[in-house]
């Protein structure tokens, strides 16, 4: 858990399988709860919704937000919602990846670059549409007790940009979503990955050039 003066971050790391292309491995997630004690937001309901149900406790979920439409990112996110009886969110751009998982069913809302979420106990995250490592990949950006927060999905890991070459990605597309929407924010911003260890703003925007030469 990360304390943000009011602000209760809780990582869940849950394991399962990623598929696309006809291909799987096996993989850990970040799920993120974002809160305080009485209500919380979700960040991305993945493989296991009993053991996220679980470090939600009692807590009321206002929201279960998707960074994006890949399976590991969303396959525990219908059941989730149901035992907890919140709304999803998905930006429309990514609705081919999450009907490869629920064909028979739709996110409740749908995402918008710019808008704000808010968050218990005041405070709010704004959603940045940063396609790339899908078309409707979103970061959430935040001031959580006065400190820059960013919860990254895959577009932005320590070590560079989310992974692509898959269908649906596109690598010179993911470079300028995060120069334009990310290396803006303030270099102390901590990155919440999708997956692995945390960054900043500032430790991975120095390799960015590095990044544009392998695009060519």
């Amino acid at each position: 858990m990360t304390g943000y003066a009011g602000v209760r971050v809780d990582r869940v790391i849950t394991r399962g399988d990623f598929t696309l292309d006809g291909q799987t491995f096996t993989v850990d997630n970040n799920v993120w709860l974002v809160g305080d004690d009485e209500r919380v937001v979700v960040i991305d309901a993945a493989h296991d919704p009993s053991v996220i149900a679980a470090a939600i406790g009692t807590r009321t979920v206002t929201v279960i937000i998707a960074t994006h439409g890949h399976n590991d990112h969303i396959n525990a996110a219908a059941e989730l919602a149901d035992l907890v009886r919140a709304p999803i969110a998905l930006h429309p751009d990514d609705a081919v990846l999450w009907r490869m998982v629920y064909p028979r069913r739709e996110p409740d809302h749908a995402l918008a670059d710019g808008q704000l979420i808010g968050l218990p106990g005041g405070g709010s995250l704004r959603v940045l549409h940063t396609p790339g490592h899908s078309p409707g990949g979103v970061c959430l950006f935040g001031h959580l007790g006065g400190d820059p927060v960013l919860f990254s999905g895959d577009t932005l890991f320590r070590g560079g940009p989310g992974a692509t070459g898959r269908s649906y990605s596109d690598f010179p597309t993911i470079l300028g979503s995060i120069r334009a929407k990310l290396l803006g924010l303030p270099s102390e911003t901590v990155v919440h990955t999708g997956h692995g260890d945390d960054t900043t703003i500032g430790e991975e925007g120095v390799d960015y050039d590095d990044w544009v030469r392998r695009s060519h």
